[in-house]
């Protein structure tokens, strides 16, 4: 195909060698005549493993050109990427400036209001959620005189590239993601990776967006986590890269999918109680770890959110579905759902429960004395039939993964309100009316 990238940074330079590499027909833009003129003359504009040998390569083989003329790039290809970076606004709040994307969109569009051919717009700069559909379809529209699939398309295909290992990542990614509103979009736009090995997912826009932040801000946290844990092993005298290396051997749950699923908050005996060790060492060291410290008050804000949803309806009978902290078990220790329920006691509300694995006759051991000295009060709600905590509640609260739950829409009258927190429910039914996901 015939592209052309907007934008030579780095980002833009390493995808037009990429792209030349793999056959396409390449022109660069951009506004600084140093880059232009150094593309031009087979220099790369960035240091990177393998870019100059490639930018040379390309150039030589009239595959990759640079220029000035936005329109010159627009008029004589089908296809434009933007690579343009979008940094912080330099005023300390975190928001960022669009400034010059803007700028380089309103440039094209401007360009298409003269173009007959159909043109494909591909943004790969890192932009906040809602930013494609709410700032630049509009604008290109409004500048080109045309409407999105009438003269020009629009998708979001974010880069995972890493300084250092840019070129290695480009050929072999985790996924190719594209962000389209029509099918037709994301299609001609995949075509661009024809040849490379990875998985291509084709989504909405919005979660292409979300998907590039996710995974910036996990990475970040993932180095924080850390140094935190070799801040404490170090006080301790411990080799924090022995741990690590260990840790990270345990693809079932450390570096895996678990944990990384939306929901409710945690609980167990495990989880806040150990947490709350650590931190009380570190307390002891004379350490601090920011990250770690964060995450029981995050925790708590998770279930307050749900009381705040429960309180919105203004209704005052709940039926509580689930109430140990995960299905399959009888454990009522530190449950997100006895705190949950506790709340909305004091709150004056009338509750029922139904958990199948918790059963005052069949508990014994630490859950039977944990409930009879911390919870006695909620044994009395407790109720053996489903369908009597159906009948009952004016909203049903659904509390864990326990399949028997999955069939709340068959069981539940119209009216009825439906809290889900952990996203038992299949597509169709989280689109009927009066059902409510905590994060979805």
């Amino acid at each position: 195909m015939k592209v052309s990238i907007l934008g030579l940074g780095y980002v833009g330079t390493v995808t037009s060698a990429c792209f030349a590499r793999n056959g396409h027909e390449v022109v660069g833009v951009d506004i600084n005549p140093q880059k232009v003129a150094l593309l031009n003359d087979g220099k790369s504009p960035i240091v990177e493993e393998e870019i100059g040998d490639m930018v040379m390569e390309n150039v030589r083989a009239g595959r990759l050109r640079a220029t000035e003329d936005v329109k010159d790039a627009v008029l004589n290809t089908e296809l434009s990427v933007i690579c343009l970076g979008t940094p912080g606004n330099g005023n300390g709040n975190g928001s960022l400036s669009l400034h010059n994307l803007i700028s380089v969109c309103r440039s094209i569009a401007q360009v298409l209001r003269h173009k007959r051919d159909y043109h494909l717009i591909v943004l790969r700069s890192t932009v906040l959620p809602g930013t494609v559909n709410r700032i630049i379809l509009p604008l290109l529209e409004q500048e080109s005189g045309k409407k999105l699939c009438h003269g020009f398309g629009l998708c979001f295909n974010p880069e995972f590239l890493r300084e250092g290992s840019s070129v290695k990542d480009f050929y072999a990614p985790p996924y190719t993601l594209i962000g389209s509103r029509d099918r037709a979009t994301a299609e001609k736009a995949q075509a661009l990776y024809e040849g490379i090995e990875a998985p291509i997912y084709l989504t909405s826009i919005e979660v292409a967006e979300s998907i590039k932040y996710a995974s910036n801000a996990f990475h970040a946290l993932k180095i924080a986590f850390a140094n935190e844990i070799g801040t404490l092993c170090k006080a301790l005298g411990i080799d924090s890269h022995q741990v690590m290396d260990i840790f990270v051997k345990d693809a079932k749950l450390n570096i895996s999918k678990a944990y990384l699923r939306p929901g409710f908050a945690f609980g167990g005996s495990c989880l806040p109680k150990d947490l709350r060790a650590i931190l009380y060492e570190a307390k002891m060291q004379d350490v601090q770890l920011p990250v770690l410290e964060a995450i029981l008050p995050s925790n708590d804000l998770q279930i307050q959110r749900a009381v705040e949803m429960i309180v919105a309806p203004q209704k005052k009978k709940v039926g509580i579905l689930g109430l140990s902290f995960k299905a399959g078990t009888d454990d009522l220790r530190e449950s997100p759902l006895v705190q949950l329920t506790e709340t909305l006691l004091g709150k004056g509300y009338e509750i029922k429960i139904y958990d199948r694995d918790v059963s005052l006759a069949r508990l014994t051991g630490a859950n039977k004395e944990y409930i009879e000295k911390e919870i006695p009060h909620l044994s009395c709600l407790l109720r053996k039939s489903f369908d009597e905590v159906v009948d009952f509640a004016e909203i049903l609260v659904i509390g864990n993964n326990n399949p028997e739950f999955a069939n709340i829409l068959e069981k539940r009258r119209p009216d009825q309100i439906v809290i889900d927190l952990v996203r038992i429910l299949p597509d169709d039914g989280r689109t009927q009316a009066n059902y409510a996901g905590i994060c979805w």
